[in-house]
């Protein structure tokens, strides 16, 4: 240790791994914290690639947009009555 390149190597390391705005902890963490958000990412653009595809279904046909409404939004035509039927879970 009497070595002054080693000793100045060594404190550096251990400010660098430790002490230093940039530690390794907060490596770890921000690396945690990306993984996360690109997983988040790729669920997102699975949900719109969904809603991308459903809608082109519900803009292709009127009845498909008609169909929609109803089973979404619980709409109805004037003539028409509807009947909601709810399960009991156990």
């Amino acid at each position: 240790m009497r070595n002054k390149y080693v000793l100045t190597a060594v404190l550096f390391c251990v400010w660098m791994l430790f002490f230093d705005r940039h530690d390794l902890f907060t490596q770890r963490h921000l690396q945690n914290t990306l993984d996360d958000m690109n997983a988040k990412n790729k669920h997102f653009q699975e949900k719109v690639k969904e809603v991308d595809k459903e809608n082109r279904e519900l803009s292709a046909s009127e009845e498909n947009m008609e169909r929609f409404a109803r089973e979404k939004y619980l709409m109805k035509k004037d003539d028409e009555e509807i009947f909601v039927i709810e399960r009991k879970e156990e």
